[in-house]
């Protein structure tokens, strides 16, 4: 599926968020390799930022994506400072930015659909 394909459907970008920051610490401590976690963050991220900007324009998309690289710094602040568990820190901010980005980016697309 082509991202103006996926633009133009009710696909929520808040999935690409919780797949981004939570599949890419999965990737990175499965496989041991940082760098690959870090490919799957940044390929979700763009293709989110994508969706934003289409959907909500620049403004919206800019503050969304500071809050999911802010998300990334915070699980690694919660887990590195804090001293959490490391999957309990990631699993904090992604469900608190996919459901921040759900209501930003993606409830009112889900509101529309449904009429």
């Amino acid at each position: 599926m082509s991202m103006s394909t996926l633009a133009r459907t009710r696909f929520p970008s808040a999935v690409l968020v919780a797949v981004g920051l939570a599949a890419g610490f999965g990737v990175a401590q499965g496989t041991g390799i940082r760098a690959l976690g870090g490919a799957v963050f940044a390929a979700a991220g763009l293709a989110a930022g994508v969706l934003w900007v289409r959907r909500r324009g620049p403004g919206p998309a800019v503050a969304l994506a500071a809050l999911y690289v802010g998300s990334f710094v915070l699980a690694h602040v919660l887990a590195i400072g804090v001293g959490l568990p490391a999957w309990l820190a990631v699993s904090l901010v992604t469900l608190t930015a996919a459901g921040v980005t759900f209501g930003v980016a993606d409830a009112s697309r889900a509101r529309n659909a449904a009429r």
